[in-house]
């Protein structure tokens, strides 16, 4: 947007200033005995963009850049209400995301720091320290994505399908602010685990407190079953040679005045508008799978929230939601199929409130995705069918394309 430019190109002028004056000023200083400490070596690294380093690796940083074209009819967003499917419609072309990063470590390899900016929006969305010098216990502390869902977790520039399902809305964490420690247990055989387990404001992005007394508290156990740590990325770019698969379960709870989050911060679901603070407890699991296989993936979330209404006797309503979603790059079984082509399909459904209402939501999508070079260059062709069924004589549909070209610098 127009209004934003200018706070993005001063941004942009400062980093750039501010890495320059570093470099120099290292370059300048006086020799030691140990010189190549006092020297620092630039490269450009495909998933991490550019990057500066000491030759004594006590410090590096990396600079890496994202864009993200996408054109899609009849519109763009995912319909969430039943209005939405009769509507006037508003084909898009648009810059999706813009988005800068800068990460690396500073004094020591496993004191890390991460942070991430919205240049189209204008919004600071991940700031992060982390502290991973044993790989079974890590910390970090900050504002960053929860790893409460996989779907959500993976990054936009690393997904499967051209966005997220419709159950993300609903569901996500997103980004919050608190603390976390994580890390691997790697045992012998099958017994390999990850964990995560946090402590946040719950009032989500840009929130710096909390609306009242309560936090939000996480927990993610996640069996690697066998014996492999599977990262969170979409397609099977690696061709992996062997199996590779996790099982997860997800808890969260948190009281607040928000029922769901998002990139913007906290927000309401339909028929929770203008919470208070403290007004709605809000427990929620998932179960997560995740496989990997010569070029095969799949990945699958079924989740369950309650959301408590403290002001008002505390009403109960409970919401379900699941996806189930698989690619497979069909060169390893037709030698004709191109090297650099992935089919992938999903299909995703969400019960905005078992108990009251009989209100059901679906999605089934198919995806072509063309890597260039791996994902930091490809290009996505999507075809989804949307479902809304408000009652047993109300039933509406739509159908969505939508072309996008992920491009990283």
């Amino acid at each position: 947007m127009h209004h934003s430019s200018p706070i993005w190109i001063r941004f942009l002028a400062c980093l750039l200033l501010t890495i320059l004056l570093s470099f120099s000023a290292t370059a300048q200083e006086p020799e030691e005995k140990n010189d190549t400490a006092a020297k620092a070596t630039v490269r450009y690294n495909r998933e991490k963009g550019f990057e500066f380093k000491t030759r004594d690796n006590k410090f590096l940083m990396q600079i890496h850049s994202r864009l993200q074209f996408r054109f899609a009819t009849p519109e763009d967003q995912d319909p969430v209400t039943f209005d939405d499917f009769t509507g006037e419609k508003k084909p898009a072309f648009k810059i999706n995301r813009a988005r800068l990063k800068v990460g690396g470590h500073a004094f020591q390899p496993w004191l890390k720091y991460y942070w991430e900016y919205e240049l189209s929006q204008s919004n600071l969305l991940n700031y992060q320290i982390m502290v991973e010098k044993w790989d079974w216990l890590k910390f970090q502390v900050g504002q960053f994505k929860v790893e409460y869902t996989r779907e959500r977790r993976i990054s936009s520039g690393e997904q499967q399908m051209v966005d997220r399902s419709v159950i993300n809305r609903p569901f996500t964490l997103d980004r919050q602010q608190g603390a976390e420690i994580y890390g691997r247990l790697k045992g012998k055989g099958l017994a390999d685990f990850n964990y995560w387990f946090g402590v946040f404001t719950g009032t989500g992005r840009g929130n710096t407190a909390n609306d009242d007394s309560h936090l939000m508290y996480f927990g993610r156990l996640q069996w690697n079953m066998f014996g492999r740590y599977l990262d969170f990325v979409g397609c099977d770019l690696e061709i992996h040679e062997k199996p590779a698969a996790v099982l997860a379960i997800n808890a969260v709870t948190n009281q607040s005045p928000y029922t769901r989050f998002s990139q913007a911060g906290g927000g309401y679901l339909e028929g929770y508008e203008d919470g208070q603070p403290g007004q709605y407890r809000v427990n929620q699991a998932n179960l997560e799978t995740a496989f990997m296989y010569r070029g095969f993936s799949w990945q699958s979330e079924f989740h369950w929230k309650e959301i408590i209404d403290k002001l008002n006797n505390d009403q109960t309503d409970d919401l379900h939601g699941y996806y189930v979603q698989a690619g497979y790059f069909f060169h390893q079984l037709w030698r004709w199929w191109p090297k650099q082509l992935e089919f992938a399909a999903r299909h995703a459904a969400y019960r905005p409130n078992v108990e009251a209402s009989e209100t059901k939501k679906g999605e089934t999508s198919g995806a072509f995705n063309w890597f260039f070079n791996g994902h930091a260059n490809k290009l996505t062709a999507e075809m989804s069918y949307f479902t809304y069924d408000l009652s047993v004589d109300q039933p509406t549909h739509e159908w969505r394309f939508r072309l996008q070209w992920d491009i990283s610098l």
